[in-house]
């Protein structure tokens, strides 16, 4: 079992930046693979980023390559997303999720554990 509690959502300008934290607990961390997943109302959790469990894989959505950064600090059990140029788009709960799997997937029908996710708003 891991538990998940992310942390670092907020009201942020077009244009700046967040980062947000998400602090695992339970067995065994650095066994799992984390990513970021973003949803609004009326739509399903759609896919932002996912980083092995070393950091050697990352894999992003094509809308947020260049700006937004996912990493990791296993000694801390906690993954990162560096959200930087947001714009009014990015607005949505972001949610932060672990697998099993060694190699990231991008569906959220692939991942076991979710936290209660952190809202995002950007203003333009």
């Amino acid at each position: 079992q891991v538990q998940l509690v992310e942390s670092g959502g907020g009201l942020v300008q077009a244009g700046g930046s967040l980062r947000l934290s998400c602090a695992a607990s339970g067995r065994s961390f650095s066994s799992y693979a984390m990513a970021w997943f973003q949803q609004t109302p009326g739509k399903e959790r759609e896919f932002v980023a996912a980083i092995n469990w070393s950091g050697g894989i990352r894999r992003y959505a094509n809308s947020v390559k260049g700006r937004f950064t996912i990493s990791r600090d296993n000694a801390e059990n906690t993954v990162y997303l560096q959200m930087n140029s947001l714009e009014p788009e990015d607005t949505a709960v972001y949610y932060c999720a672990a697998t099993s799997l060694q190699t990231p997937p991008i569906s959220h029908g692939d991942y076991d554990y979710w936290g209660q996710g952190t809202q995002v708003t950007v203003s333009s």
